[in-house]
């Protein structure tokens, strides 16, 4: 008995030994997003078990500023992030070593789904009536933030007159419901919803003066963390490309509102009206380039970061 016991045991062996070649161990991230329609790769491909089909167990956070999301990733209470390009240049200025994993929505000249949402009777109509007047962001210094400053400036505006607060996207209508601000700089679903209600109008679709393929969400983590976990990094860009190829599928219009309709929260009449904006999963140097020029003219930066370091190979 001891002997065929001893057999069993020695032919058990090379079975055993296979079972590692063949298991995959499963990368834990916890995601942090905010309320906006450019995180919808990242929602498809949850959705879809992208993630889920390369060993990653991600969680999807929310969180309501964006600018506070570079900091809960220092914190590790992320993994990924994705804040806005501006709010990760300024993070990485502070000195954050912090790289860019993936890219969310770029921008487009056909999407009108965020602007300027002037409050019911401010009498706002075009830049120069901003100066003087108390504008709500959500998240100083971050893509809404400083594109607008832009616009502002290229309408001879001097922005540095306009008095910029802070205010989360769910919070814009009441708001402007209750006078705290004279308009916000919001995007849909939230300004779609202000505007159907009565409570405010679109007083400017600036965002059309931007160049396309800009990104308006990248998902970054800390450079030590991609450097233990290069695999998981990879395979959390490769899903947000499978995600945004789905998306680029007419025929998945539904699947992806679907998405986008569970992780923010609100309702399908809601989520069908709103303008999704492209996928664009892969960040360039050049992109980058654009947001440093961007920002130096508006004074954000201390230092010229090198923008070759700052994407994860």
């Amino acid at each position: 008995m001891k002997r065929r016991t001893a057999l069993a045991a020695l032919a058990s062996l090379p079975a055993a030994a296979s079972l590692p070649a063949f298991a995959q161990s499963t990368t834990k991230i916890v995601f942090g997003y905010t309320a906006v329609t450019d995180f919808a790769s990242v929602f498809v491909a949850a959705e879809n078990g992208y993630f889920k089909k390369r060993a990653l167990d991600v969680e999807l956070k929310f969180i309501p500023i964006n600018s506070t999301i570079p900091a809960a990733v220092q914190a590790d209470s992320l993994q990924i992030g994705g804040p806005t390009p501006s709010v990760f240049l300024q993070s990485v200025d502070g000195g954050l070593d912090h790289v860019v994993v993936a890219g969310a929505g770029v921008t487009s000249k056909t999407i009108t789904g965020f602007g300027l949402v002037a409050r019911a009777g401010s009498g706002i109509r075009k830049a120069q009536d901003c100066v003087g007047k108390k504008i709500g962001v959500p998240g100083l210094g971050a893509f809404l933030h400083v594109t607008f400053r832009a616009w502002l400036k290229s309408q001879g505006v001097d922005y540095t007159k306009v008095n910029f607060v802070e205010a989360a996207f769910p919070q814009h209508g009441d708001l402007l419901r209750g006078g705290s601000v004279d308009a916000v700089v919001s995007a849909d679903p939230f300004m779609s919803r202000i505007t159907d209600t009565g409570v405010g109008y679109v007083a400017s679709y600036y965002s059309t003066f931007l160049p396309e393929n800009q990104p308006t969400i990248i998902h970054v983590a800390r450079r030590d963390w991609v450097a233990k976990n290069p695999a998981a990094a990879k395979s959390f860009r490769e899903a947000v490309q499978e995600a945004a190829a789905f998306m680029n599928q007419p025929k998945n219009d539904a699947a992806v509102r679907a998405a986008i309709g569970k992780y923010i929260k609100l309702p399908p009449e809601v989520i069908a009206k709103v303008q999704i904006s492209p996928p664009g999963p892969v960040v360039t140097e050049k992109q980058l380039t654009y947001w440093v020029d961007l920002m130096k003219d508006q004074g954000m930066l201390k230092t010229v970061p090198d923008v070759a370091r700052l994407i994860a190979k």
